[in-house]
């Protein structure tokens, strides 16, 4: 399986069957391009415009918005019903959680994620390979949060994302703390990769951090 990041919360996972597009975002709002993206299926994590662009997908066959189980071109999606904020929605609404089983591996992405992990969720969600995980705070938990949620679900990898970044727009997104705090915080070894091409039957013990380059 191959993942390479399109910017903020939105990345490609190509497995054999099919490709997966999370979170798609207006370029408008998020200050990035996001032109000649192309998949098969489509998940939105919430209704808000830097994660809700699945008309910019080319060639999608399906678009995912919300909880529930779905399979699509041998490609199994479950959605979690979850909170972009720690009260419950009351501030900024729903998110759903994905986990994708493709190629073999299991990949959580966390969408918008708000709050911590209930343990009753953490057990649902069962075991992860890889974890893509909101740390830039602000909208989303931060790099302390965050480290919290990668403890307690213990994926082989994680991919950060949500985080500052050179050519986000500052008027939106300033208050988001770079990818740096995170890998300070959560002290795992790291490595930056243009893209993540991995394989069940390759994945070792030890557990990381990868940072991905935007595409």
């Amino acid at each position: 399986m191959e993942i390479t990041f399109l910017g903020h919360s939105s990345f490609k996972l190509k497995g054999k069957t099919g490709s997966v597009v999370t979170d798609p975002f207006d370029p408008q709002m998020v200050g990035f391009k996001y032109a000649g993206v192309e998949g098969d299926i489509v998940t939105v994590s919430h209704e808000h415009d830097d994660h809700n662009r699945a008309s910019l997908v080319k060639g999608a066959k399906r678009v995912i918005s919300g909880p529930g189980e779905y399979e699509i071109l041998g490609i199994s999606i479950l959605g979690f019903p979850s909170f972009h904020d720690d009260k419950e929605g009351s501030v900024r609404g729903k998110n759903t959680i994905y986990v994708f089983e493709i190629d073999g591996l299991r990949i959580a992405h966390l969408g918008d994620l708000g709050h911590a992990l209930s343990e009753e969720l953490v057990e649902d969600l069962g075991d992860i390979d890889i974890l893509m995980v909101p740390v830039g705070g602000e909208y989303t938990i931060g790099p302390d949060e965050a480290t919290n949620v990668v403890s307690a679900i213990e994926p082989t990898i994680v991919i950060p994302m949500h985080y500052q970044m050179p050519g986000l727009k500052s008027e939106t997104f300033s208050k988001l703390t770079p990818v740096d705090s995170f890998l300070k915080e959560v002290g795992l070894t790291s490595e930056n990769l243009p893209k993540l091409i991995v394989k069940k039957e390759e994945l070792g013990e030890d557990k990381k951090v990868v940072v991905l380059e935007k595409k």
